[in-house]
């Protein structure tokens, strides 16, 4: 994305990393509406991602996912919080590159795992990927998207330790223009 003032701001990164949360503290502080790509998903099939896993699969949401991409890029000046695995699309990261100015949140396996063991909403919201323990589906999930995340990021902001409002201090301070 070039220097000027972006179209979008899009927060990439694993599941349990804050996208969500931070969107909408970004929102407050800018003005701008946030939107989460998973709600998205969910209010236009009717259908929890759960749901949507156990009847079309992952591709199925995948394709969704991809819906979602386009149609919320094509606004202007919003927070998106995109899906973990919506950098899995080349689609998706040319979309989100040429769109939006992209923070990748990160945080470690053991952090982003006790995270999602808090949230109520895993189940529903966050299918298993692999069957396996959700340290390991983590660590295996993460260390495959790592090179896609770096190629989507703009910048990268370790959440890991911070407070959600923390994370959005950072974003803004990093953001190479004047959000005013």
């Amino acid at each position: 994305m070039s220097d000027q003032s972006p179209q979008n701001l899009a927060l990439i990164g694993y599941r349990g990393t804050g996208k969500s949360h931070v969107a909408r503290l970004l929102a407050a502080r800018l003005g701008w509406p946030a939107t989460d790509a998973d709600d998205w998903v969910e209010a236009h099939t009717g259908k929890s991602i759960a749901e949507i896993f156990q009847a079309s699969g992952e591709s199925g949401f995948r394709d969704l996912e991809t819906e979602a991409v386009q149609t919320l890029t094509a606004g202007e000046k919003q927070i998106l919080a995109m899906g973990g695995g919506v950098v899995l699309r080349e689609a998706n990261r040319k979309l989100i590159g040429e769109r939006c100015h992209t923070i990748w949140l990160t945080a470690s396996p053991e952090v982003i795992a006790r995270r999602l063991a808090l949230d109520d909403t895993t189940e529903a919201r966050r299918p298993s990927l692999t069957g396996k323990s959700p340290l390991e589906e983590i660590e295996e999930v993460l260390n495959a998207r790592l090179p896609l995340y770096k190629q989507c990021a703009d910048v990268t902001i370790e959440t890991e330790g911070k407070s959600p409002e923390a994370v959005a201090d950072a974003i803004l301070a990093q953001l190479p223009w004047n959000p005013a």
